[in-house]
Parts: structure tokens; C-alpha cells; sequence
């Protein structure tokens, strides 16, 4: 439920009660998660436009010293979602081929978000390589659920590592983010999604291996599932180096032998 004009909601006032910018209570707050919300997240949360994760909310309460049922009301009224006031009219149409992610990825130009732990397509990877290469404006957000299940999708992060540097900031902004979800058994979301449009994957039609098939969606739902994949990324481990990206690989080798 998105906050009254003239109303401030408790999760603003207890932070404005305590003196605190949005960046400096963010600041705070990735203190007690380990995680990378940025101000942008929290100017969203305060009116209620979207909600915030389990993980943030437990967090804020403990920041602010609060109940949940109290910072978070005006997040938890009976809005409606995209899909009911939309319905299925958000469904542009059904993919069954790699370039349709790929055209996803090429219209990405604020906001690129990627889940899953499944990617291996060369194609589709290379384009978001290129993206992050010719775009310096673009943020891009790869959420993991547990470690790379491919090589393809190892060697992919390390060359995003390469194209940027996850400390650098452009503009003031940081434009790369890579999180790995905890704990493993955390069900794996997949999709694609940029500021225009976005993919969600279904069960492939040509077999169980493959991730071929999915429903494009609309700019209104692409919107929602990037904030949905921003805050995700929030909550994550930050793996934003090739030691730590080769790290999980060993992980899994690890987990695979017991």
C-alpha cells in the first residue's frame, strides 16, 4: 500500500528520528547483512512503492529498534499486484529460442538483472558481456543460487570481473553486482530482465537439458522483476572477485563428494 502524500510511514520517521540520510541508514544496514542496498532501494521502501525482504526487514528492526508490524504496515496493506490489475495483457508473447534473451539483453540500457545458476548458453552470455563492455551507465546485477552448475557460466563471471571493477563507482553509482543467494536450498528463480522488457523461462519444449523456451513479459512487469532481482541481490554474499568466484567451484566439488 504506497504511502499517503501527507503521511510519512514509520520506516522514514525512524530513520529521520535518528538523524540519519538515506546513505548513511543503507550504510548502516549493509553493516548488519553483509549485503549492497543502495539509497535507491530505501527511497522506494519508505513510501511503500515497493516492499522490502525478509532479510532487510529483520535487519531494520534491529537498526531502528522496532516491530516489524510497525515499520513495515504501510507496505503490507492490499495493493494490488501487476498481474491482478493487468492480468495477462503483461505477456507479450512466448519465446522459443536463445535470441529472444538476447534481444532482451540488447534493450537493457539503466538496468540489467539476471538469476539463476543455470546459464551456459555462449551466445547469451557473450551478449551480456557486451553489454557491460559498451555501456558504462548500465548496472548489472547477476543473482546465484548456489555456485555455477557450467563452466560456461564460471568463465562468464570472471570476464565480467575483467570488463569491471565491482569497488569502482560510475557517477557516484556502483554498476556491477554479483550475490550469491544463502543458503543453497533457497529455490532458484530464473529471469532476464532490463528497464523495457523481460523473460521469465519455462520447462524447455526440446528437452529436459534445455532453457529455450519462456514468456516474454511488458516494461510493467520487466519493472517489477527489477526491483524484485535488485533486492534479491541486496540480500546476497557479494562474490565479486575471481578468487571468490573460483572459490565456489570448489565449494561445489566439495558438496558433490559427501
Amino acid at each position: 500500500m504506497a504511502e499517503d502524500a501527507h503521511v510519512e510511514s514509520a520506516l522514514k520517521r525512524a530513520r529521520t528520528a535518528r538523524n540519519l540520510t538515506q546513505e548513511a541508514a543503507v550504510d548502516a544496514l549493509n553493516a548488519l547483512t553483509g549485503g549492497s542496498t543502495d539509497a535507491s532501494l530505501l527511497s522506494a521502501w519508505e513510501p511503500g512503492r515497493r516492499r522490502t525482504g525478509k532479510r532487510n526487514r529483520a535487519a531494520l528492526c534491529r537498526l531502528y529498534r522496532e516491530r516489524t508490524e510497525v515499520l513495515f504496515a504501510h507496505q503490507d496493506g492490499a495493493q494490488a499486484s501487476v498481474l491482478e490489475q493487468s492480468g495477462t495483457a503483461v505477456v507479450v508473447r512466448v519465446l522459443t529460442r536463445y535470441s529472444d534473451l538476447v534481444e532482451v539483453v540488447a534493450g537493457a540500457q539503466e538496468h540489467l538483472v539476471v538469476t539463476g545458476s543455470h546459464s551456459r548458453e555462449k551466445t547469451y552470455l557473450s551478449s551480456i558481456e557486451t553489454a557491460v563492455a559498451q555501456r558504462p551507465n548500465l548496472v548489472h546485477y547477476r543473482v546465484l543460487y548456489g555456485p555455477p552448475c557450467h563452466q560456461e557460466l564460471q568463465a562468464h563471471l570472471l570476464r565480467l570481473l575483467e570488463l569491471r571493477d565491482p569497488r569502482a563507482r560510475h557517477n557516484g553509482i556502483k554498476t556491477l553486482h554479483i550475490g550469491l543467494v544463502e543458503p543453497w536450498s533457497a529455490m532458484e528463480r530464473y529471469f532476464v530482465a532490463s528497464e523495457t522488457a523481460a523473460v521469465v523461462p519455462l520447462p524447455s519444449l526440446h528437452g529436459a537439458e534445455g532453457f529455450d523456451c519462456g514468456v516474454v513479459l511488458s516494461r510493467e512487469a520487466a519493472v517489477g522483476l527489477v526491483h524484485h532481482g535488485r533486492e534479491a541481490c541486496a540480500s546476497t554474499r557479494p562474490v565479486e572477485s575471481s578468487e571468490a568466484v573460483l572459490a565456489l567451484s570448489t565449494a561445489r566439488s566439495s558438496a558433490s563428494r559427501r
